[in-house]
């Protein structure tokens, strides 16, 4: 089962379920059935830091992904920690979609080009 921990600090109200359902249908259709998942909102303001911390782009951006066990094979017993997405909802506004499934894929390892794209395809 994938678990997955919302944590809205955007200031604005968001389709939480929906936002989990999706992440639920991309992770099972790329072959992950458990692992847990965060998936925060927040504001600009954090959007533009983060960004700027870990890329460093000065600006606000849609959605970012830190992954962490990816598909990497782990010890029996220990739980996947896929990582964490984080999505501005004041920047992608009612199309939240496509950058919610791009950084699910960054996080299960897919890099920009024709293999993430042709993913990104499948969950439109």
């Amino acid at each position: 089962m994938i678990e997955i921990e919302i944590d809205n600090r955007s200031g604005v109200a968001v389709d939480e379920q929906g936002a989990c359902e999706l992440a639920r249908r991309v992770l099972a259709g790329e072959g992950v059935d458990a692992g847990e998942l965060g998936l925060v909102f927040v504001a600009p303001d954090e959007s533009r830091a983060l960004k700027h911390e870990h890329l460093g782009i000065d600006e606000a951006t849609d959605a970012l992904a830190f992954p962490m066990d990816a598909r990497e094979g782990l010890p029996e017993g220990l739980p996947r920690q896929l990582g964490d997405v984080v999505v501005c909802p004041q920047v992608v506004g009612e199309a939240w979609r496509p950058p919610l499934v791009h950084a699910l894929l960054h996080l299960l390892g897919y890099d920009h080009g024709d293999a993430m794209e042709a993913q990104e395809a499948l969950y439109r």
